[in-house]
């Protein structure tokens, strides 16, 4: 089955071991994710009803440091998802020389259908199951899918009524106000920017000359496609969980920006059509930027990508099989471990 995360992680992972002639017993240690931790845990809806929900803490490697690593919410969050992103973490940290090993974790929940009360307290007894994982120097959770500073604020208070004493330390991406850094919400995005720019200049392609195509309006996406602007380029699409638009001449992102934050969606935009997700990642453009969700680029869809270019601000987003078949048809390629390192 193409689209288990965690195949498409170790397949990418034996090829690069393979390249590199790893020791054989090192394969297998890497191979493997060094803990993995479910948990079930009820809580209290506003309604007095108690719903059971399933959480994940995945840590793959320790041995460069504390691990490293976000906290999503999703529906369709699962072990295997939570273990390759944690296996992407590692080599990650390791790619951009940072002393953090690789580590995930993730809740099986629609957020959009509870209440801000009812997504604390979710959070909150989240954070009490893993307290026995997480910590400054044992693994640091940070904002991922869904989550964001309120999140990682709930999660260090929470460990450190569990402590007895402030731990600003715990937990990255936290608000300024109680720790966080300066430049935070825009370090993916900026990362993805600076790759871009980097491999368009490799390829020989000023930013002025591309069209860029982003699937995904969330931190990353949003953030990418405003910076690339400011770079030059030309953003023709962008999309968000439903679909996005597209007009050929150009999208100013300051006005869907603008746009969105008052409408809460992409619909209607002026000026623009609306596309599908799957029919934006072959609309015709020079750089595609992948900043959803995982494995989006398939065999289904790589022979009808059009970029020259592909910069993956998401996790995983293409499967081994679209990875065959970019490097046959020369599309240049650069990862997420890479793209998106940013974010750590």
């Amino acid at each position: 089955m193409e689209a288990d995360e965690w195949r498409t992680a170790q397949s990418q992972f034996d090829e690069a071991a393979e390249l590199i002639k790893l020791e054989p017993w090192l394969r297998d240690v890497l191979r493997e994710v060094q803990r993995e931790f479910t948990c079930h845990f009820p809580v209290k809806l506003d309604n007095g009803h108690t719903r059971v929900f399933t959480g994940y803490r995945v840590q793959h490697n320790i041995n460069r440091g504390p691990a490293k690593g976000g906290i999503r919410y999703h529906p369709d969050v699962s072990l295997n998802e939570v273990k390759a992103l944690a296996m992407w973490m590692t080599w990650k940290c390791a790619v951009v020389n940072i002393p953090f090993g690789g580590a995930k974790g993730g809740i099986i929940v629609n957020p959009r259908e509870l209440s801000l009360n009812e997504l604390e307290h979710m959070t909150r007894r989240f954070a009490t199951e893993i307290s026995i994982l997480i910590g400054s120097d044992r693994d640091i959770p940070a904002p991922d899918v869904n989550t964001d500073g309120q999140t990682m604020a709930w999660i260090m208070d929470t460990l450190s009524m569990h402590l007895g004493y402030s731990a600003p330390a715990s937990v990255t991406g936290k608000p300024l106000e109680v720790g966080g850094s300066a430049g935070r919400i825009e370090a993916t995005g900026r990362g993805v920017t600076i790759c871009a720019v980097a491999a368009l200049e490799h390829l020989g392609r000023a930013p002025h000359q591309t069209r860029v195509v982003v699937q995904g309006f969330g931190n990353v996406g949003s953030i990418s496609a405003k910076l690339l602007e400011e770079a030059g380029c030309t953003i023709v699409a962008v999309s968000e969980d439903y679909g996005g638009i597209y007009n050929p001449l150009g999208l100013s992102i300051k006005r869907v920006l603008e746009y969105r934050a008052r409408e809460k969606t992409l619909k209607g935009f002026p000026g623009a059509r609306e596309v599908g997700n799957q029919e934006l990642l072959t609309l015709d453009c020079d750089l595609l930027v992948p900043a959803a969700i995982g494995n989006q680029l398939t065999s289904r869809n790589a022979r009808d990508v059009k970029a020259m270019l592909i910069v993956e601000g998401a996790n995983g987003p293409t499967t081994p099989e679209a990875d065959a078949i970019f490097r046959e048809r020369g599309i240049f390629l650069v990862p997420d471990i890479l793209a998106n390192a940013g974010g750590v």
